[in-house]
Order: structure tokens, then sequence, then C-alpha cells
């Protein structure tokens, strides 16, 4: 299976335009429908329907496997780079929002150490700080979760990168500072089945992880916050819109969360480190803990 031809499929599917796809590939529009025959020709079956462009189930089926296949292809082009180029005096990072304050520190360690060291740093969620970290747009990656005491965190089995733990700490149930609950000594998960919750998969524990912890369909979101900025976040539940599970650090108000017992961590991603000034900076981090 041609990756190209792959890659062109799922731009497709993701535009639902066969146009778009094409603008945003850089292709004509010929050749991408040139592209989307040729991989339903090598697979014996339609895998976007035309009017309008959607996947057929075939091709619902091919996207499952497409992203993890693209991206295990871009993360190994961009461990193959690390070994024969480096660019000296640039280090491009990333991190998850509420990792983003533990660099702080350690950078200032590492540009002393470093003189002349150029520092780009990329705050955003943590599917794209994987990801980047995978494809090698950033060198090293920080990113937050939440997971059992004892584990680390779970990510993707496409991403081949390597992991170490920055920090952990306990969580907190966040809410409003007149809210009923603020002054108990613990709250659990499960006597909160009712509450109003703000889904923010980028800035807290995300709903479908405390879900799955608790093994229970509840928890289901008044409001949802798609960004990434924890002051906003924090004004939406100060304003009452809804709780939310957050490192204690991060909440204004918080009650600790006693059931199910979970921890939030924060692990350094990277590939093979060829830039001293990369490497320097995850032996810092990797001694935070």
């Amino acid at each position: 299976m041609d990756p190209h031809l792959l890659r062109t499929f799922v731009t497709v599917a993701e535009c639902a335009s066969f146009s778009s796809a094409a603008d945003r590939l850089g292709y004509t529009q010929s050749a991408v429908s040139q592209h989307i025959a040729a991989l339903e020709q090598d697979l014996g079956t339609t895998l976007l329907g035309r009017r309008p462009v959607v996947p057929t189930p075939a091709g619902e089926r091919l996207l499952e496997h497409a992203g993890p296949i693209l991206l295990r292809l871009d993360a190994a082009r961009a461990d193959v780079r690390r070994t024969v180029s480096t660019a000296p005096g640039t280090l491009n990072l990333a991190a998850s929002p509420l990792a983003a304050t533990h660099l702080a520190t350690a950078l200032r360690e590492v540009r002393r150490s470093h003189p002349g060291t150029e520092v780009s740093l990329t705050v955003c969620g943590r599917d794209d700080v994987t990801q980047g970290v995978a494809a090698g747009s950033f060198a090293l990656g920080l990113v937050d979760g939440i997971a059992a005491p004892s584990d680390p965190l779970r990510l993707s089995d496409a991403v081949p990168l390597r992991t170490t733990a920055v920090a952990h700490e306990d969580l907190v149930v966040a809410l409003p500072n007149d809210h009923p609950l603020a002054g108990r000594r613990g709250l659990s998960l499960e006597n909160l089945a009712e509450a109003h919750w703000i889904d923010a998969p980028d800035v807290a524990a995300p709903l479908a992880t405390l879900r799955a912890a608790i093994g229970s369909d509840a928890l289901q979101p008044a409001l949802t916050y798609a960004g990434t900025d924890l002051r906003t976040f924090l004004s939406l539940i100060g304003a009452g819109h809804g709780l939310a599970v957050l490192p204690e650090s991060a909440a204004d108000v918080g009650v600790p969360l006693t059931s199910p017992r979970l921890v939030h961590r924060i692990e350094l991603l990277h590939g093979h480190l060829t830039e001293p000034a990369a490497a320097a900076l995850a032996a810092v981090l990797s001694d935070v803990e």
C-alpha cells in the first residue's frame, strides 16, 4: 500500500472534498482523484462515496489503521534524520499546558550550560505534543495525564518514543469557592455522578478517562472546553459552569480526590537525542522527580 496514496485518502476524508484536499496537499484535483482510484483498485473496494464525499464502511476501517501507519512512517523518517543531521543552536520543544511550567527552571540551567542556544516552545494539546515529537517537529516534549500511582501514562503504541517520569502530584476536584462541597475533606467520583462537569481534555483530566476509571457512563459534560488556556478554564469553573479534576497546584479551589486512587503525572518524551542542548535538557528533567 503506497503511503502517498494513503495520505491523500486521509486528507480527502478529513476535508470531505476532493478539491479542498487538493489545495491542502498542493496537488491538482485530477491527481487526487487518481490517487484515490489507485488505492481503491489496490484494495479492491470503494473507499469513498462521491456525493457526498464520505468514507464507505471499508473506508472507515482503513481510516482506523491509516493514522498510526502514517505517524509511524513520519517517526521513522524523523529518527533516521536525527542520526545524520542536527541543527546546533536550535532547540524546538513542546509541552501540554499543565506540563509547560516544569520547563522553566530546567531551561534556565541548559541555557546557562549551552549559551547561544535558541529555544522555541510550543504549548499545545497532548496528542499534538506526542505526534510532533514522533514526527521530528520537536526534539523533546512534556505531556501530562492521570494514571494509577504506579502506572506510566498510556501513549499510543504507534508512537515509538522514549518516556521518562518527571513529576507526579495528587489530584483534586476543582470547584467554585461557594460550591456546597467546597468544605469537604475529600470527594469520590462515584458520588459525583449527577454533578455538572466541564470536559477539557487538553487541560483537565478527560471525562472519558475518568469514566473508564470508575467503570461507569456517568460524569457527562455540561460544557466542553476545547482550549488550552488554564486561566480561561479556571474562570469557567469559578463561574459555576461545572467541575473538573486537576492537579492540586493548578486549581484555585479544590477538594482532594479520594476515590478512585489516581495521580497527575508529567512525562518527558523524546527519540534519539543527537543535539547536545536537547540531551542536556532531558538529563535535567529526568532528575526533577
